[in-house]
């Protein structure tokens, strides 16, 4: 590969002249922080085949965390061999669609090779990089511009710091392309990045949908770095031969622009109309709500409330926190790795309240609405009458009270008394009781999507949009046959939590901010 192979645009139209089988498969990639999923889809959602790879991911110091490219792209290709071969005819797959993670990114050379790590979303070794960008280019600045407050996991800030750590490396560089990205272009060789990816790197300008030129300058990295910005579903190219022979997919099938995998979830479901909340709960948790324009006011930014542009049209609001999916591992791994269903039991027969044990999950990273980096998780009102059911029931009703402490302030700043409905996704959300802990704290029904593989069904949507099978994002939403159940709060419960809330969680972060304060400047 020579630097031309990088293209100074994506192309924008669709192949008309493009012999699409009548009876089409989709491939939808989901490209997550503990699994790499690839799935095959019916055009009406239903699943063909799927497959999961562990996402190979690298500690090599505390608050480190990261990928090797090519081995995250042999771990992908493994997983689109292992799906594709249970498809009997692997010929009928027209398209493939990227969903990531949004923050990671690869920096690769004149030849395509990568130069460096891929740095974790939620490696925190740029936290000096963030400080000095929030100083340099100023946090209001960076915010009325980006739709985000400068912290360590931004895209740029990862930069930043491979600029300083890796001089070398950087120098040599000729392009940065986030996880979605560099996957959509191992399959095609095309480069681009969507909006909704786009959108996590501090060098978006949100309003114009472009790349913040002088914002990215005046932070000392070249802006010609970044791939040229596309809608997701955007048409590239077809699968290589290289990449068909490592995969098992077909050459004829068309790769499209991708998405954040949140984003691309909320696609699945049909939740991207403005007023409509989507709760998407995995390693991390994080709560959208679909507007129609971008949010102004300080408040908004101090508060840590981040904005972005939508895998379609429209933006969002989000308030999101770093740890849901992973304080459920943390628990189980340090109560002996019991399996989830035992846990689940013992949680349902604790009693409500959990015998006055609550859990505050702030357990990495500042989220919105204290937005505080200090902040740590907290469990309080322990006794020896607590046992593990309960304590894991704090859980499931802590990472609840957190949804509800961050959801209240965003909808107050969009201007909404309630969302008109809340879509919650992920692979907690199939865990029913925490669902009924969640719709009685938030004293609102829950819509849980009867649907696998949310992420990946919204990356083969893009990718289906892309070849031509959908005419739109609205119909490709719609030609999902999407199953809802709706989980009503017990007004009771509501009752009772609503007190809890009110009277003891929304306090434990006041009560505990100087002892968190104090022993981070102990550590």
């Amino acid at each position: 590969m020579t630097e031309t192979n990088i293209p100074a645009n994506p192309r924008k139209s669709p192949w008309k002249d493009s012999a699409v089988t009548n009876d089409p498969l989709l491939v939808g990639l989901d490209i997550g922080s503990t699994n790499i999923k690839a799935v095959v889809f019916e055009a009406d959602g239903r699943i063909v085949a799927r497959a999961s790879q562990k996402t190979p991911t690298h500690f090599p110091r505390p608050g480190w965390a990261y990928y090797d490219p090519g081995e995250l792209w042999q771990t992908t290709a493994a997983a689109l061999r292992a799906a594709t071969a249970q498809v009997e005819n692997p010929a009928r797959i027209a398209s493939v669609g990227v969903a990531s993670v949004g923050e990671t990114g690869v920096l690769l050379d004149a030849q395509g090779q990568p130069l460096y790590e891929m740095i974790a979303w939620y490696d925190s070794r740029s936290e000096a990089q963030g400080s000095r960008l929030a100083q340099l280019l100023g946090a209001e600045r960076v915010y009325a511009t980006t739709g985000l407050t400068p912290q360590a996991i931004f895209s740029l800030c990862k930069l930043a710091w491979i600029q300083e750590n890796a001089p070398e490396q950087f120098a040599r560089a000729v392009r940065w392309l986030h996880v979605a990205d560099y996957i959509t272009w191992k399959l095609c060789g095309e480069a681009a990045t969507d909006y909704s990816v786009a959108s996590r790197t501090m060098a978006l300008d949100l309003a114009n949908r472009s790349w913040a030129v002088d914002l990215i300058r005046d932070a000392g990295i070249n802006p010609a770095l970044f791939a040229p910005l596309a809608q997701g579903g955007t048409p590239l190219a077809r699968v290589t031969a290289a990449a068909a022979a490592e995969t098992g997919l077909p050459p004829q099938a068309h790769v499209a622009v991708g998405g954040h995998d949140h984003l691309c979830g909320a696609l699945a479901i049909g939740a991207a109309t403005p007023g409509t909340l989507l709760d998407s709960v995995g390693t991390a948790e994080a709560v959208l709500l679909t507007i129609d324009k971008p949010l102004a006011g300080e408040r908004v930014a101090e508060q840590g409330y981040e904005q972005g542009a939508h895998v379609v049209d429209g933006y969002y609001g989000m308030g999101a926190y770093r740890t849901a999916g992973i304080c459920i591992d943390w628990f189980r791994q340090i109560a002996g790795s019991v399996d989830y269903a035992t846990l689940t039991a013992e949680a349902e027969a604790a009693p409500v309240g959990s015998l006055g044990v609550r859990f505050v999950p702030q357990m990495r990273l500042p989220h919105s609405p204290s937005n505080d980096p200090r902040a740590r998780g907290v469990f309080i009102g322990l006794s020896t009458d607590v046992t593990r059911g309960m304590m894991f029931r704090a859980i499931l009703e802590g990472l609840s009270f957190e949804t509800r402490n961050v959801l209240e302030p965003l909808l107050r700043f969009s201007g909404y008394e309630r969302p008109g409905e809340i879509f919650v996704i992920g692979g907690v959300s199939r865990n029913r009781l925490f669902v009924e802990i969640k719709a009685a704290i938030l004293n609102q029904a829950l819509t849980v999507a009867g649907i696998e593989e949310e992420v990946a069904a919204g990356a083969a949507l893009l990718g289906g949009l892309g070849a031509g099978i959908y005419p739109s994002a609205a119909a490709a939403s719609a030609a999902h046959n999407v199953t809802r159940t709706i989980i009503v709060p017990d007004p009771a419960l509501a009752e009772r939590y609503d007190a809890i809330f009110r009277n003891v969680y929304q306090g434990i972060y006041a009560a505990t901010r100087p002892l968190h304060h104090a022993n981070a400047a102990l550590l």
